[in-house]
């Protein structure tokens, strides 16, 4: 039991019922109960030391600055208090009330200085507009300045859904896979090389369109190369089967794969079906403690040598 899950969703019971008062379902599922125990149920089921918790999709804003910078200051202070009394089962993210560039400077100072966040999550697309956009770029000067991990989880797409079919299923990992394609031609993976991006789901379909993003690179005048890939971070989060992990380290980084489990959006039946590929995966013996840990020990001083 010493896996530290980078992608492990936190649903305090009041926003989950403001969720559900406004009839919202994130990813087209229903949004799930969660309490302390049950993570740590799950946890000690699972092969987790450690969850690093973070707001999932749609995050905090619906249009009102005000309401938004509310609820992340709730959720930060909620995290951080429970972080602080299960230092050794719980990790945190902040969440920002973005589109509020201001307000998320503000929320990402307080969370990182006061409440000693882990690091800060961001949704791919916030109005349409992804990460490498310029209208984000005080918030990533920002984060940049502090060296902070950034964990990057898919949204909606700014397009109208597909009848039947629920965007967790594809639309997700096309947001994800957009605002990496963004970070990189807009220079901001070189600009703001202090930041430490974990993309969600092994990257969305990075890897495996990763020479198109070459190409695209060369047709914006940009030199192609698979580096800049290897900067992000990638986690296994309902990606660790032998149809995704090919690609995947065929393009990460070794050094920059983390285990997560996206609990409680996925249940821990899903979980267990996606582990069983996992544990059974021909990987090198070393890699595979990288994964579980070792890499995440990386991103997070504070927890490595936990037991």
């Amino acid at each position: 039991m010493n896996r530290i899950d980078t992608h492990q969703h936190v649903v305090p019971p009041r926003y989950a019922e403001w969720l559900r008062d406004k009839g919202i379902e994130p990813g087209g599922v229903a949004v799930p109960d969660w309490s302390e125990d049950g993570a740590l149920k799950f946890m000690d089921g699972h092969g987790i030391q450690t969850g690093i918790l973070s707001l999932s999709t749609p995050g905090v804003h619906f249009g009102d600055d005000r309401e938004a910078r509310r609820w992340a200051r709730e959720i930060n202070e909620l995290c951080a208090d429970l972080r602080d009394r299960r230092p050794d089962r719980f990790g945190t993210f902040a969440t920002l009330p973005l589109p509020d560039v201001d307000g998320a400077i503000e929320e990402a100072a307080y969370a990182l200085d006061v409440l000693k966040a882990d690091g800060i999550v961001l949704i791919a697309s916030y109005e349409g507009r992804y990460l490498g956009d310029e209208t984000f770029r005080p918030l990533l000067e920002f984060l940049h300045e502090r060296d902070a991990v950034v964990f990057v989880h898919p949204g909606e797409l700014p397009a109208p859904p597909v009848p039947g079919i629920p965007s967790f299923t594809a639309d997700f990992l096309l947001d994800t896979t957009r605002t990496a394609i963004s970070l990189v031609l807009s220079g901001a993976m070189e600009r703001y090389a202090g930041i430490r991006f974990i993309l969600a789901h092994a990257g969305g379909f990075v890897p495996y369109i990763a020479y198109r993003i070459m190409l695209t690179m060369a047709k914006e005048g940009l030199a192609p190369s698979l580096d800049v890939l290897k900067k992000f971070y990638y986690d296994i989060a309902i990606s660790a089967t032998a149809a995704a992990l090919p690609s995947l380290l065929e393009v990460a980084d070794p050094g920059h794969v983390t285990y997560g489990s996206d609990f409680p959006f996925a249940p821990p039946i899903a979980v267990d079906l996606i582990n069983a590929q996992y544990e059974e995966y021909p990987l090198d013996p070393a890699l595979r403690t990288a994964i579980d840990r070792g890499n995440s020990e990386a991103l997070f001083p504070r927890l490595k040598g936990k037991p």
